[in-house]
């Protein structure tokens, strides 16, 4: 009897080993045995779509064309909403909605309640942890929606981890939303270090640490080299050029840069961020994270969000036709095939989905289109808001119907305004007709037009879906295609033309139909797809719509 009783037993133990873990009967399941055992968004600050295929021949097999010859592109993805900033772009990824619901309408805007700007992701209420600096005084608390990394921690009875990673704060923090486990960000400066606030946590985890006294950041402070020959950069321009920024301390913008001898007069380590290396870094990270939070390793579905930075102030500093720019693409090219294959072995093939996007594009440098006989240019901002000012107090007799003018937005004092009884609508209208006028002004919108308004498309539309009826000022301004209020070298970005709006948009993997679509799709589409494949709510403010095409037909 005692020999049945043990190989019952031996059966039973052999049996509960080969359950996968997913169908463990000891555990209730909350979601579909089907779904990925961990979900990665990667966001690529400031890529243009235009990236993905001009850069093509470039690229590894294992990187970005990985991803698009075994995944699902989607050529025709844009932002549907101005400003077309990075606090805007990760919060909008990640809700399936836009500024008008979120309510992340700029990285900084000025908050008419408070009388003073804000930061997106800034909360005074909270304490940065692994550093003393207010760098980690950080928190999702200004977004007013969920992620849908958020819905999966409700669906998973806050099982599911949720590890948001990237080297701006609001990268990292934005699209893992309110209920991370973590959010880490990166401080240069003297300290080298990934940091997180009381948001969060007390304390970093040993991995950060451990990571953190590694030595890793520094290590970065090198020569910056192309890593091809200048020469098969055929895609850009030439190194030495006058539409480029550079260090300081270096004369032109050329290669190669020495970082050790560049950090003292830039910001000590945080100058990597403005190399590739700093894409580096990110993954670096994202790889010790998987490790030390054991990501995809048991039944419930885990969230990864990694936003890559460098790509944005490589832009901003050099510009998008810059050989630095096609250099950090190719570099960031081979971290992907790096980050992929860290996430091959430690969660399995198959086992995991990714998604690709941008927060924004960018404009091509303006001095450079106008070279190229292109219409382009520049406004001069402070001299643009003076003469508003002028005009409002010589029309209306003072100068404090204004309180502030910032990101193309003009916000009244409504007690001046009640107090001198002047008329809103009239001083929008008389306001607006007069800034028309300006030849870098395309148009101008009126609060009273986006509240009676329904816009369906065109500039109108964008401007209103990125209008926040209590958090967004009283007159919009959208400036000619090409014209920015910046430096005449490097790019920037913020508008509602294509070169701010279209982004490339892949799906890869688990529950992920092979394939490619060219009809035009929203970037808040993302959060609602990724939501039906996981089989959870959406985000709770989402407005995106399911992306059918990507989806496999076997889920």
């Amino acid at each position: 009897m005692k020999k049945y009783i043990c190989a019952l037993f031996f059966i039973i133990i052999i049996g509960c080993a080969t359950v996968k873990k997913h169908e463990n009967p000891t555990i209730p399941a909350t979601s579909s045995k089907d779904a990925p055992e961990l979900v990665v968004g990667v966001v690529v600050d400031q890529m243009r779509y235009d990236y993905l295929t001009r850069f093509w021949s470039d690229y590894g097999e294992n990187g970005f064309k990985r991803l698009v010859k075994n995944g699902h592109t989607f050529t025709n993805a844009h932002f549907n909403y101005i400003p077309t900033y990075t606090g805007p772009g990760h919060a909008s990824i990640f809700t399936g909605t836009t500024p008008s619901v979120h309510g992340i309408i700029a990285n900084n805007w000025f908050n008419k309640f408070e009388d003073q700007m804000v930061y997106c992701a800034g909360d005074p209420k909270v304490s940065p942890v692994g550093t003393s600096s207010d760098a980690g005084k950080m928190s999702p608390h200004r977004m007013k929606t969920t992620s849908v990394a958020d819905q999966n921690r409700l669906h998973t009875q806050m099982r599911g981890k949720t590890i948001g990673i990237s080297l701006k704060d609001r990268g990292a923090i934005l699209p893992a939303g309110h209920s991370a486990n973590a959010a880490y960000w990166f401080l240069g400066k003297e300290e080298g270090s990934w940091i997180t606030s009381t948001h969060y946590m007390k304390k970093l985890p040993d991995w950060v640490m451990q990571f953190n006294t590694s030595g890793k950041a520094q290590s970065y402070l090198k020569m910056w080299k192309p890593i091809k020959k200048l020469s098969m950069y055929s895609e850009s321009g030439p190194d030495d050029n006058r539409f480029e920024g550079t260090f300081k301390g270096k004369d032109k913008a050329i290669f190669p840069y020495d970082l050790t001898a560049l950090k003292d007069k830039n910001g000590g380590l945080d100058i990597i961020k403005y190399t590739p290396f700093g894409n580096s870094l990110t993954t670096d990270f994202a790889i010790a994270a998987i490790k030390g939070e054991k990501l995809g390793e048991d039944q419930y579905t885990d969230f990864l969000t990694v936003s890559y930075s460098s790509t944005d102030y490589i832009g901003h500093r050099f510009g998008v036709n810059a050989v630095e720019t096609q250099d950090a693409y190719v570099r960031l090219d081979r971290d992907i095939a790096r980050l992929l294959s860290e996430i091959d072995l430690a969660v399995g093939k198959g086992n995991y989905t990714v998604f690709l996007t941008a927060d924004h594009g960018g404009v091509h440098v303006p001095s450079y289109l106008a070279s190229r006989k292109i219409p382009s240019g520049y406004l001069n901002e402070k001299e643009f808001n003076a003469n508003i000012k002028k005009y409002v107090e010589k029309k209306f007799g003072t100068d404090s119907l204004i309180r502030n003018i910032s990101n193309y937005q003009i916000f009244f004092n409504y007690q001046v305004i009640d107090e001198l009884e002047v008329d809103m609508g009239e001083l929008q209208k008389k306001l607006a007709h007069y800034i028309a006028q300006f030849p870098e002004v395309d148009r101008v919108f009126t609060r009273n037009q986006l509240q009676d308004t329904n816009f369906s498309k065109g500039m109108g539309y964008l401007i209103q879906q990125g209008f926040h009826q209590q958090r967004s000022g009283d007159v919009f301004i959208v400036l000619n295609p090409a014209t920015i209020a910046y430096s005449t070298t490097g790019s920037t970005h913020g508008t509602g033309f294509t070169y701010d709006t279209h982004v490339p948009l892949l799906f890869y993997g688990n529950g992920i139909n092979k394939g490619k679509t060219n009809r035009q799709v929203e970037v808040i589409d993302i959060a609602p797809t990724i939501s039906s494949i996981l089989e959870i709510a959406f985000p709770n403010g989402a407005t995106g719509k399911v992306l059918p095409e990507a989806i496999s037909k076997g889920l």
